[in-house]
């Protein structure tokens, strides 16, 4: 049914899988709309009870344009019976195939169809997609926020955000970062990066191979010297052949070849393939080699990180020691002091006095004279006191 609706009688749908809207394509949608009206009508389901009667189903952006258009009434498509399920698939099919919905946006779709019991095969058939596509936008569901909003932003293409996926949160930022900065001439490259990592991963431990024996350590001697050999000759012999082969012009090689142009033709043919092997198997290689020195390192750190901490608790240690001893002989310094100020008698009184400690001088009873003679009766009190 359609019918003429309000602006206002429609709310947007909070589960809504698009979640960003280009700002620059949303203004170029709303002058068409200012100049030609709205060409396709919104989709929307009626709300019981709801403060807003009807819900968008599909057509936000274009109910956004309306908004900012000035327009009060719209022209809308209203599904009458459309469950909260079905109207989230119908919002979902509408956006999918679109480009401006963001890889993210299609895969957090999908993973809220599958919570709700789809299976990946039911949702590839019923957006027209293969299985493995849904499988792997599935995928990209375990990436850190970073490195997800870097591949909503097209930092990170769709195959490489997959492969760094697989990985441990701290080592797709290594693999993101790496990425973005330029450090790989290829996104091929980069993925070989990130399936090195992968493959550190799994390894409990860089250093849990016995070390080689000395019969295996001959062994890899001799394969080191015969692949630099083989290769020394290709760079010597092969390169400058095919240069000059590349130089000529395809009517000189047709006359100096003659006969044998169809045989060297297969033979470089074949021999484009195994360079093209050879090349892919050293590009995995070489990520392989990467990542074992993105691991080293990141080892390295965590050890210096582990002697810097050590080196610090040991530090503070000794502060602490030599701040105990310092207070320890403070306080023995002190008590000494103490005891042996305890010891001191204490001073005797007759220091103070001075005639105290003097012995009393006894003094001979002088006779009884006569009166001429008084004057040492006059001193002998002075004496006594």
């Amino acid at each position: 049914m359609f019918a003429n609706l309000k602006v206002s009688e429609i709310a947007p749908n909070p589960d809504q899988p698009r979640k960003f809207f280009d700002e620059a394509q949303q203004e170029e949608l709303t002058g068409s709309i200012k100049e030609n009206g709205l060409l396709q009508p919104v989709v929307v389901r009626p709300v019981e009870g709801a403060e807003v009667p009807y819900m968008l189903i599909a057509g936000e952006r274009r109910w956004r344009s309306c908004q900012a258009a000035g327009l009060e009434v719209i022209p809308a498509k209203v599904i009458e019976d459309a469950s909260e399920e079905k109207a989230y698939v119908l919002s979902i099919a509408e956006n999918v195939n679109r480009q401006d919905m963001t890889i993210m946006e299609e895969a957090g779709a999908y993973a809220d169809l599958k919570a709700a019991g789809w299976t990946p095969a039911k949702i590839a058939k019923q957006f027209g997609k293969t299985e493995t596509h849904i499988t792997w936008r599935l995928g990209l569901l375990t990436l850190r926020p970073e490195v997800a909003e870097m591949v909503d932003k097209g930092q990170i293409k769709n195959n490489l955000a997959w492969h760094i996926a697989q990985l441990s949160p701290a080592n797709q930022m290594v693999a993101a970062m790496r990425y973005v900065r330029g450090d790989f001439d290829s996104e091929a490259e980069a993925q070989h990066f990130a399936n090195g990592l992968k493959m550190m991963e799994k390894q409990t431990s860089l250093t849990s191979e016995e070390a080689p024996s000395a019969e295996e350590q001959e062994k890899r001697k001799k394969a080191k010297a015969k692949a630099k050999d083989s290769l020394g000759k290709a760079e010597e012999v092969l390169i400058p052949l095919l240069e000059d082969l590349a130089e000529k012009k395809p009517e000189d090689l047709a006359v100096i070849l003659g006969d044998d142009l169809a045989r060297h033709l297969r033979v470089v043919t074949r021999l484009y393939a195994k360079v093209q092997m050879v090349k892919n198997m050293l590009s995995k290689a070489q990520g392989i080699q990467r990542a074992m020195e993105a691991e080293f390192n990141k080892a390295a750190v965590e050890v210096q990180q582990e002697a810097a901490q050590q080196q610090a608790t040991k530090t503070q240690a000794a502060k602490q020691q030599g701040a105990a001893k310092s207070e320890g002989s403070a306080t023995a310094a002190t008590k000494p002091t103490a005891r042996k100020a305890a010891a001191r008698p204490a001073a005797p009184r007759a220091k103070a006095t001075g005639a105290a400690k003097s012995p009393t001088r006894t003094v001979p009873a002088q006779k009884k004279t006569e009166p001429a003679t008084g004057a040492a009766k006059t001193e002998e009190p002075a004496m006594a006191k």
